[in-house]
């Protein structure tokens, strides 16, 4: 086990896939594609897991939040790339003590790049998830809360997601699945899913946009 100091987290260096005792699966999608139900059901299938929610993270800003925007400034993506670093820094501590880890947060578009660049792992799982806009609306419409409004709309984040996300990791069209089924999916084939964020922690997309999505 080594400090690594570009990330200041402890990480035990593990060798190939197949030797690792721990995962970290990544669950990414525009709010309201069943992130956060999928996350947990998910963690709930594997032996020993946390599930780590962004917006968790996000809410223990008290005072002097910046509120997400199309338009936002420095400030904006600064307080995003804090929460990016602070949610894999508690993932890390789990993952060092042997507890697969699930993340779920939004993370699509240039921002890809911050948050893989955080990432205190050589190899992880990445999914997002990408249900029709019907589909997110009428998810949308039961939430105690919505992202949608004046600042987004469902159809900007999505034009996000697919013109701007780099197409990595495994991407599940969950419009006619539950969430059980989307599960299902994401555990058949987990190398369907598995990159080296290293390799991939870089501008992709086709048009640019500097920040990520709210909430």
């Amino acid at each position: 086990m080594e400090v690594d100091s570009s990330h200041a987290v402890i990480v035990r260096r593990r060798g190939s896939w197949e030797n690792r005792s721990v995962a970290l699966y990544v669950i990414s999608g525009v709010p309201a594609s069943g992130k956060s139900t999928v996350a947990r059901l998910l963690a709930r299938r594997l032996e020993q897991a946390v599930y780590v929610p962004g917006d968790t993270i996000r809410a223990m800003v008290i005072s002097g939040r910046v509120n997400a925007a199309a338009d936002g400034g420095d400030a904006q993506l600064h307080q995003l790339q804090l929460r990016y670093q602070a949610t894999l820094a508690v993932a890390a501590v789990y993952l060092n003590e042997g507890y697969d880890v699930v993340v779920e947060d939004v993370i699509i578009g240039q921002v890809v790049r911050h948050f893989l660049a955080y990432v205190p792992v050589h190899e992880m799982h990445m999914i997002f998830l990408d249900p029709s806009a019907a589909a997110v609306a009428k998810r949308d419409e039961v939430r105690t809360k919505t992202a949608y409004g004046e600042q987004w709309s469902a159809r900007q984040l999505r034009d996000v997601l697919h013109l701007e996300t780099a197409h990595i990791g495994l991407w599940l069209d969950s419009t006619d699945q539950t969430a059980e089924e989307t599960v299902d999916q994401i555990l058949a084939d987990p190398r369907a899913s598995l990159i080296v964020p290293t390799q991939l922690a870089a501008p992709v997309a086709r048009r640019r946009r500097r920040f990520g999505p709210p909430r």
